[in-house]
């Protein structure tokens, strides 16, 4: 008896050590989000009121703040989470709108009823006393409506019993005025048509609408810190494929205060087996980093285990290694593409014989790429093997005679220096019927990073870019499985904000979206 009393001292005891260390944890994730918020609000004031804005034209130092903005407003949303979590109970909510909506824009009445309205007293069914209303801003495509929410209250006839109402709907901005398709018209008009947030907001001026553009910045920041669990499992999922894309570009942000901008970059990971046919569907997730070292592709693939196609940039040789950090050597699958773009740099005007033969054997290699498109892979394997192999072959060989009559150091030399020093890579392609000559299908998927950065000129702020990343992954996910992005965005906030399980967070995936003939086409 005192061995099981002992026992169960000692287990209470346990159990009572791992509820404090829970408590410990959850106070430094919040003291940690507290301090990034502290941080990021001190980064806005000086990037709106240091000497150095002033060296800013107005639309730059608006791109600036907006990012910021979204940053601020992701911690803040994961911070209110965190404390409605704590409370174990929902926020008060607000009734109306805090601005005025212009009257000429259609009302549409949801009246939500109880489930039931039958008096507990047994006197029949109770009587309408009043309501609350609550107005939402919506949009339909291109038509603002005000969603107007409608809860009937029902009281006993007699006075016998109290008041029944049906609980309002859950939103993903409690007591805010966008719907989720107006958040979902907002994050696709930036981030897929690539209209930055200050030009959104002089269209909803001209159209009558009092929101506030910081407004648009803090409604996105909110979405992203939403949607980020569905682009963590995306990633997730792509890193269980056997082969993947990767490639990166630029995303310059500004340095907050100093009025510069710094580089940083966008990585793209990416999967599409469609050209031979692959079960997987497509997908690419982009990822923030403040550099383009191997360090940072190496902490993105930590878990992969396979095949991986790229450019001939150097930073990716620390995958191969065989203690590579987060898995096993990876195999990488260099790009034609990249190779044939060196020999045209090292042409000059006059032409170079040297450079139209190379060039010509590529295409030979293109040609057959171009036949046995869409065929399965063994079918592909087969017909390198029997067509391919030779040609490369004696590629290799008429290179090497090439480079012991040409000077190492001359324009064309270095640019056959590339092709020999990544031909291990450029030769993956003959053993694997999966594996593509180029890395193409990534670079294409880049290029809307690339408008979008055009049109934005920068980030505002590291975390604005992160923000960026993620919304992109899905709008760019949406977009290779012909999903409509606001269709698929507006249903997917809708859902999140209806509590949808995280257990069932593969439902939400985009390529378990329904496609739809308008997005494919």
């Amino acid at each position: 008896m005192q061995s099981e009393a002992l026992e169960m001292e000692r287990a209470a005891l346990e159990m009572e050590r791992a509820a404090r260390r829970h408590v410990e944890a959850e106070l430094a994730d919040q003291k940690a989000l507290v301090a990034q918020l502290e941080r990021l609000v001190q980064e806005f004031k000086r990037a709106k009121f240091g000497p150095r804005s002033e060296k800013l034209d107005a639309d730059q130092l608006a791109l600036a703040l907006e990012d910021i903005e979204v940053a601020i407003a992701e911690v803040r949303e994961a911070l209110d989470i965190r404390d409605k979590q704590q409370r174990k109970e929902s926020t008060p909510r607000r009734t109306g709108t805090l601005v005025a909506l212009p009257k000429e824009f259609p009302r549409v009445e949801q009246v939500i009823e109880p489930e039931s309205v039958v008096c507990p007293c047994g006197c029949g069914d109770m009587v309408r006393i009043g309501e609350d209303r609550h107005q939402r801003l919506d949009l339909v495509r291109a038509r603002y409506q005000v969603v107007v929410t409608v809860l009937p209250r029902y009281a006993c006839p007699k006075g016998n019993a109290g008041v029944v109402q049906a609980k309002a709907p859950a939103h993903l901005i409690e007591g805010g005025l966008p719907t989720e398709g107006l958040l979902a018209h907002v994050v696709v008009e930036k981030f897929s048509e690539h209209k930055p947030f200050y030009r959104q907001w002089q269209e909803f001026v001209r159209h009558g609408v009092p929101v506030d553009r910081s407004a648009l910045a803090g409604w996105a920041g909110k979405t992203s810190y939403h949607v980020a669990p569905i682009v963590d499992r995306m990633s997730e999922v792509l890193k269980r494929s056997s082969k993947l894309f990767m490639d990166e570009t630029r995303a310059p942000v500004l340095d907050p205060g100093r009025g510069k901008t710094k580089t940083g970059y966008l990585w793209a990971l990416a999967r599409d087996d469609r050209s031979w046919g692959g079960a997987d569907p497509p997908g690419v997730v982009f990822h923030y980093a403040p550099g383009r070292g191997g360090i940072h592709a190496e902490q993105i693939l930590d878990g992969f285990d396979g095949i991986l196609q790229v450019d001939g940039y150097a930073g990716y040789r620390r995958l191969t290694v065989p203690d590579r950090r987060g898995g096993s050597p990876l195999v990488l699958a260099h790009c034609w593409a990249h190779a044939r773009r060196e020999v045209i740099k090292a042409t000059p005007q006059t032409g170079s014989p040297v450079a139209d033969e190379v060039l010509r054997r590529i295409a030979e290699l293109y040609k057959i790429e171009k036949e046995i498109r869409g065929q399965p892979a063994a079918e592909r394997l087969a017909a390198r093997q029997q067509r391919s192999r030779p040609l490369v072959e004696q590629l290799e060989v008429w290179i090497h005679a090439q480079r012991e009559r040409l000077s190492r150091k001359s324009v064309m030399g270095v640019a056959l220096g590339y092709l020999v020093n990544h031909w291990d890579g450029l030769r993956v392609f003959l053993d694997d019927g999966r594996v593509e000559m180029d890395s193409n299908p990534v670079e294409n998927l880049i290029r809307p990073l690339a408008l979008t950065r055009k049109n934005a000129l920068f980030a505002g702020h590291d975390e604005g870019a992160r923000s960026w990343a993620r919304l992109a992954s899905l709008i760019g996910t949406c977009k290779l499985n012909g999903v409509e992005p606001f269709a698929y965005m507006k249903a997917t906030l809708e859902a999140i904000a209806a509590g949808h399980p995280q257990s069932r967070i593969d439902e939400l995936l985009p390529w378990n979206f329904p496609a739809t003939a308008e997005a494919a086409a």
